[in-house]
């Protein structure tokens, strides 16, 4: 067994890797870049060595950097993590050159696999299903609508080289083609440096479906079951769990079979995942086609590893180091299920905008990796029997910042129970304690995923989120039940306050005790609530309940009657004179008046907002790249006016009527603020 190994990521993964090698005993090297010098997994480690910049490009992806760093501190193999050089052939090679095990699949495996025209062609003829489509050489556009025209409408156009969901078209005519194929190129030239196409037929409702492999270096290779990556957003997974609601265990047989076999077809040896596009549509389950292979540990290992007890990061490590598999395919069975939500750093009240920036505040439902590097909150890994389990994986901390160097992960959430509903409720009661604040985060879109009537019912495909928020999303619905507890939340809240306010010495004149009949209102509608002991009336209903909260408490317990009310987890902060709470997926805002103040308020004059329309605004904390107009010129509905950088990717901003630029208030390489004013019209 090694005696040390090194790290070649960052963030959560690297974390996550940390924490098994510590409890095998090896230590442990980390390596890390400028943005990244005070983050958690540079502290977890035993030793940390800098290479470099804070630029991927100029640090985690110089594999050179990384085999000095192993030389520096004798580190006898390289755990790669996900992304970065995790599938690079030329790396392993290089490790290999220089006597360092790489933990991880073999050169020739993970070359094999990275073509996705070849990965294909090795695909069929290991026998395993593969959707109907062409693998060759495409000369031309006509060509390809010849091609197209026999696979038959709609097919999907895809750069060999591509990933992520860059190089990919869907083409549901003969005119798509024609209009999408060449664009397709250029994307995979630009993005990958190949600008081969294939294109294949598309199949209709999708669902996401992987096979977890798992392999050593004797020749034994075995299936982990399945998991479930049906919902995503633009090509990427954002909620993952294992076992499938769709697949059966026929399915679940066949589907690990042919992955074992594609797998040993090109000798594979470690963790890997075989991708899988499964038609909804076909209710007996043989429509599963071979889609691709990540020969790497997949960010959603964890709810297999919770529903197997099996440690991935350990079994790789031990494979490595020339172990066999210690289990057989019949000692891999499915305990309960397991669901894990992605919390990123972007906005989805904003179009799901990065959001890149400093963690003010950051206080997950359970803790995450400790400084030691112990096992935190209630079964960290593998199963937990009962009532169910939560575990949180991240590599951020309070008063750090999420970087726009890197990918926008903030953590991962994890839960395990002994059925689905209940792996989804303990979901929806962790992210309702998730507090994060600084910037934005999609802990209320992933709350109300977990809540939505069509997740419940598993009738999942890789359209949910655009089929389901086709306008962008506005906070978890509330039902009428929901909205009278919250308006008794509310004024259970401004009755505390006050209270707590009158205690203060030395006031003019003995304060009365505040009142027991409020007027809450929440948005546009006004509730009429009389508190009581134990609960409160909501315009003329009964609401029981007790919570916990006093001032300056961030987040309260709920404790509810189970009919009407429920208990729960709400997060309270004071904003002006606003209260805001935070819990099932949506915030809600509300003005406390007393009740007979109330019929007052609507003498008050409200503050007109600023016309915005005059204004271009900056939509999301970026780099001003590029200012496409000066002062005093006249712009037309559409032409660009601007192009922000955020997260690596541009963003052209547009006019969106007839104006003349008024005044320009940014310049080219100035750093914005998310609502920052670049400029204004008349």
């Amino acid at each position: 067994m090694f005696s040390k190994i090194l790290i070649a990521n960052r963030g959560e993964i690297a974390c996550r890797v940390i924490q098994t090698a510590k409890k095998m005993g090896i230590a442990t090297v980390a390596v890390y870049s400028d943005a990244d010098r005070n983050a958690p997994f540079v502290r977890l480690a035993d030793e940390a060595v800098h290479i470099g910049a804070s630029p991927a490009a100029e640090s985690y992806l110089i594999p050179e950097k990384i085999i000095a760093a192993c030389k520096e501190t004798g580190a006898e193999a390289v755990h790669p993590g996900y992304g970065f050089l995790s599938e690079r052939a030329s790396f392993v090679e290089a490790l290999a050159a220089e006597n360092i095990a790489f933990i991880g699949p073999p050169a020739g495996a993970i070359a094999a696999m990275g073509d996705k025209i070849e990965s294909k062609k090795l695909a069929k003829a290991a026998g395993v299903n593969v959707v109907p489509g062409f693998v060759g050489e495409i000369r031309d556009t006509d060509h390809a609508v010849e091609i197209s025209d026999d696979i038959g409408y709609p097919v999907m156009m895809k750069a060999s080289a591509g990933g992520g969901g860059k190089g990919m078209r869907l083409a549901w005519s003969e005119k798509d083609v024609r209009e999408g194929f060449e664009a397709t190129k250029r994307e995979g030239l630009n993005s990958f440096g190949d600008d081969r196409v294939f294109i294949e037929k598309f199949i209709e409702n999708p669902r996401h479906i992987e096979i977890q492999i798992l392999g050593d270096k004797h020749g034994n290779i075995l299936y982990l079951n399945e998991r479930e990556c049906s919902i995503q957003r633009r090509h990427q997974k954002v909620v993952e769990e294992a076992p499938s609601p769709f697949v059966t265990p026929k399915m679940r047989k066949a589907m690990g079979e042919q992955s074992v076999a594609l797998s040993r077809a090109v000798d594979y040896h470690s963790a890997g995942t075989v991708e899988l596009i499964v038609s909804g549509a076909d209710p007996t389950g043989e429509s599963f086609y071979f889609l691709e292979m990540n020969t790497r540990l997949q960010v959603e290992h964890p709810v297999t590893e919770a529903i197997t007890g099996i440690d991935l990061v350990e079994q790789m490590i031990r494979v490595a180091a020339g172990e066999a598999l210690s289990m057989t395919q019949d000692d891999i069975g499915i305990d309960g299920w397991s669901i894990e939500n992605r919390v990123y750093a972007e906005d989805p009240y904003r179009g799901f905008l990065p959001s890149t920036g400093r963690l003010v505040h950051y206080s997950p439902s359970v803790p995450g990796w400790t400084d030691d590097g112990e096992v935190q909150g209630k079964a960290r890994r593998g199963v937990a029997h009962g009532a169910g389990s939560v575990r949180v994986d991240d590599g951020v901390f309070e008063g750090g910042e999420v970087s726009m160097f890197y990918d926008p992960m903030i953590a991962k959430l994890i839960t395990w129970a002994p059925t689905r509903e209940g792996a989804a409720d303990l979901q929806i009661e962790a992210l309702d304690r998730f507090r994060i604040k600084g910037l934005g985060h999609n802990v209320d879109f992933l709350s109300a995923i977990m809540q939505h009537e069509r997740f419940r019912s598993g009738e999942l495909t890789t359209g949910f989120i655009a089929e389901e928020y086709p306008d962008g999303f506005v906070g978890a619905p509330a039902n009428d039940a929901l909205m009278r507890q919250m308006a008794a939340l509310f004024a259970g809240a401004e009755f505390t306050s006050q209270v707590r306010a009158r205690q203060i010495s030395g006031q003019l004149n003995s304060a009365e005790n505040p009142p027991s009949d409020w007027m809450v209102k929440i948005g546009d509608r006004a509730f009429d609530v009389t508190l009581e002991e134990g609960g409160a009336e909501v315009d003329g209903e009964n609401v029981r309940g007790t919570w916990d909260w006093e001032v300056g408490m961030p987040i309260a317990m709920v404790t509810g009657d189970g009919s009407e009310t429920h208990d729960m987890a709400v997060q309270v902060e004071r904003v002006g004179v606003r209260w805001r709470m935070t819990t099932r997926g949506a915030s809600h805002e509300a003005i406390v008046l007393p009740a007979r103040v109330a019929p007052l308020a609507g003498h008050m004059i409200e503050k007109e907002p600023p016309d915005l329309s005059k204004m271009l605004i900056c939509p999301m904390p970026g780099m001003l790249v590029k200012l496409h107009v000066s002062e005093g010129e006249t712009v037309q509905p559409g032409q660009p006016l601007a192009t922000v950088e955020a997260m690596k990717m541009e963003n052209i901003l547009r006019a969106e009527k007839e104006a003349t630029i008024a005044k320009i208030n940014a310049e080219e390489g100035e750093s914005l603020a998310v609502d920052a004013v670049i400029l204004e019209l008349d």
